[in-house]
């Protein structure tokens, strides 16, 4: 219940997925990588944000959003939490992104930013918050792809028994956090080469991708009873409900984006603290 009291639409899975998602990633980084990023964080006092503390990589995860709450500052950074593909449409990593504010090319751009040690320390720190911010919005499915209704916010829904919510903000704090607690084993854990190798990998336009299907393909599925695309059956109605067995349907694929969200952002920080050329763009 605590979730639902979290606001709306402010951002892709609420403080608390966010949290989960940079606890899974400290737990699955290099010593090296761990070392590196708590000589950064400890800069803190140099990003002049010090109603956002920053003192581990979960709190870290939340900066990007708790920011935003000085729109005069940090409001130029909105576009970049998303890079929504209409679901009835061929999804297009490029479109949506113009002069790279969008999510995908945020990630890149401060995974590069980041593992540049020629670059003054709050300019790197700055980039390890909005990287592992953004990695974890990426995931988010409702992020990637939607119904003509920025993102499910438009779409009243119903929780359970709980009404005048939104799809949006349900797949944000509720449904997350009932994912995550609910998880067993715990999403937060050192997980094994094999199960890295099932559930991370991949690129930032493949991610994306990953988010618009499952949007496609489950979410407006499991919360209208019907495919979204199928012009026979009329639009979408503007209000909806989330049955309990609806909910518990949709637990799985929660519970699979957050862990692939930490066990990917793992992987970007060990790749942007690695010694060698400085990480490229991947080819969409």
């Amino acid at each position: 219940m605590a979730a639902l009291a979290l606001p709306g639409a402010a951002s892709a899975w609420g403080y608390y997925a966010h949290s989960v998602t940079g606890e899974i990633a400290w737990a699955n980084v290099s010593p090296h990588t761990r070392a590196a990023i708590t000589r950064l964080l400890a800069r803190q006092d140099q990003l002049g944000t010090p109603g956002c503390p920053v003192a581990d990589l979960a709190e870290a995860a939340t900066w990007a959003d708790c920011v935003r709450s000085e729109g005069w500052r940090w409001g130029y950074t909105a576009a970049w939490h998303y890079r929504t593909t209409p679901i009835c449409r061929a999804y297009d990593p490029r479109a949506n992104c113009s002069g790279g504010n969008c999510v995908t090319a945020q990630i890149e751009r401060n995974q590069r930013i980041l593992a540049d040690e020629s670059l003054p320390d709050n300019v790197r720190l700055e980039a390890l918050l909005f990287l592992v911010h953004f990695v974890g919005d990426v995931h988010m499915p409702l992020h990637s792809g939607d119904k003509d209704d920025r993102g499910g916010n438009d779409r009243e829904t119903a929780y359970g028994i709980v009404p005048g919510r939104n799809l949006h903000s349900i797949w944000d704090t509720a449904l997350a956090e009932r994912a995550i607690t609910s998880a067993d084993p715990s999403l937060v854990r050192r997980y094994t080469a094999a199960e890295r190798a099932d559930l991370a990998g991949g690129t930032p336009a493949d991610w994306g991708r990953e988010s618009w299907q499952a949007a496609r393909e489950f979410v407006y599925p499991n919360a209208f009873d019907r495919d979204p695309c199928d012009e026979t059956q009329g639009e979408l109605p503007d209000e909806t409900a989330l049955t309990q067995e609806d909910i518990v349907a949709a637990i799985p694929l929660s519970q699979r984006r957050v862990t692939q969200a930490g066990l990917r952002m793992a992987q970007m920080l060990d790749e942007a603290f690695a010694s060698g050329p400085l990480p490229v763009r991947a080819r969409d």
